[in-house]
């Protein structure tokens, strides 16, 4: 526009000719508006390569920027010059880019002291309630029903709070489990169908547990000092035999929690209304067929599993085992039973009740509060006539913005003794802890 301006204000600058007289043109005005289009051209190509100067600068710094936020988190200062930290999203990359991969673990760590009738010990464990681990999930979509899944867990958990004792207060072995390592296929309209190490179909059936205490404090008593020794009451035997090794806590508790987790073949159905079937073929002719639930309404919140398995012991039978827990919402009270039997052939067949009463409090933004108060009375584990009993209290502190979790429990571990047997003390055990996710 400027250029056309400059033009049009040279022609009127022309003297007008007469009506009868040719138009003529001065060679001097011609010679001076040939030289402005000159500098007009050169200013404009001046003007294009200094724009394409300030685009290439412009683009460096993208690429600059981009490669500091992919290096280190971004420092941002807000209007109070208070320095936040902006991290980049977590990215995990897999060796195949059909596949998805997600890395998550924990580390459980805990401090114990025992007292057994006769000493007090400290020890330092991994807590095998939620032991410390790690493990890479895939997964890759192969239509829109159904999914493709792999999972590779593995437990690094170093003087197990399951195995020490007053024998063995540091274990001599590294603990490395291969929890789980399987394949598995999943269709939203038929199921899903799991082969490899993983959860058999009735395990964790003995454990539902709503309470938010189970991070130290669910069915599984003997988790948290399994591995301690009974000792005689009057002094003469230290420690008391079970056959032709010393008694545990182990021996005389259990929450029969199905098969644990084994290699097998494990279908799932789809969830119906809450329910969903699920049963396993495991490795030495085991097998189990296990029934969960879950739902909430009322204001209540609730979740159950029953399972029947068959361990394939020596001289027992068929194990039966089940779980509910209710939480009322509202207020965080809340109810957690379990109970389980094992068939025995040559002698009376073991059982174990559970029982818990708990609360789930929010006292301040960090976290939920836990607290749980429980009873267990287990039967003719160790030998007939056997009668073991146990009580705990427990508080579990969430901390969610860091997702830590630190827990505190203090347990008796009680054992009534067949007819003619040697009388045993008590163990006392109490626990200060925490678990951090990642």
């Amino acid at each position: 526009m400027r250029n056309q301006l400059t033009v049009v204000g040279l022609l009127l600058c022309l003297p007008v000719p007469a009506a009868a007289q040719p138009a003529t043109i001065d060679p001097t005005v011609l010679q001076q508006m040939q030289e402005t289009i000159r500098q007009q051209q050169m200013q404009l190509q001046q003007q294009a390569e200094q724009i394409k100067a300030q685009s290439d600068i412009l683009q460096r710094l993208q690429q600059q920027i981009s490669t500091i936020q992919k290096a280190a988190p971004l420092t941002v200062q807000t209007p109070s010059s208070a320095s936040v930290q902006v991290l980049p999203p977590p990215t995990v990359t897999s060796g195949n880019d059909k596949i998805k991969l997600a890395i998550s673990g924990q580390i459980n760590r805990a401090v114990v002291v025992a007292n057994d009738g006769y000493n007090s010990t400290l020890y330092h464990v991994d807590n095998t309630a939620s032991n410390s681990r790690f493990r890479l999930v895939g997964t890759a979509k192969a239509t829109e029903d159904l999914s493709i899944g792999t999972r590779i867990e593995i437990a690094v958990s170093p003087d197990r709070s399951s195995a020490v004792s007053q024998q063995q207060k540091t274990l001599t072995d590294t603990y490395f489990d291969q929890r789980w390592v399987e394949i598995s296929l999943t269709s939203k309209t038929f199921g899903k169908l799991s082969i490899g190490k993983g959860d058999t179909a009735s395990n964790t059936t003995a454990e539902t547990d709503l309470s938010k205490t189970d991070v130290v404090q669910y069915a599984s008593i003997t988790d948290m000092g399994g591995g301690f020794l009974f000792r005689s009451k009057n002094g003469t035997k230290p420690f008391i035999p079970n056959g032709t090794s010393n008694l545990k806590v182990s021996d005389a508790f259990s929450s029969f929690d199905g098969l644990s987790r084994q290699s097998r073949l494990r279908y799932d159905s789809p969830n119906l209304y809450g329910f969903s079937l699920a049963g396993s073929l495991v490795s030495n002719q085991r097998s189990d067929l296990a029934l969960f639930w879950g739902g909430q309404g009322y204001g209540f919140k609730g979740a159950g599993a029953f399972a029947v398995s068959n361990p394939k012991l020596a001289n027992g039978g068929l194990l039966y085992d089940g779980s509910f827990s209710l939480l009322h919402t509202a207020t965080g009270l809340n109810l957690t039973l379990s109970g389980a039997l094992q068939q025995y052939t040559s002698r009376k067949d073991a059982t174990n009740l559970y029982a818990k009463l708990g609360w789930l409090a929010t006292f301040t933004n960090l976290g939920n509060t836990a607290f749980g108060v429980d009873y267990t009375r287990s039967e003719h584990l160790a030998q007939a006539g056997d009668k073991g009993y146990s009580v705990g209290a427990a508080v579990v502190q969430a901390f969610e913005k860091f997702a830590t979790e630190l827990y505190c429990q203090y347990r008796i571990f009680s054992l009534d003794r067949a007819a003619g047997s040697t009388p045993v003390s008590d163990i006392n055990i109490g626990t200060f802890g925490a678990r951090v996710k990642f």
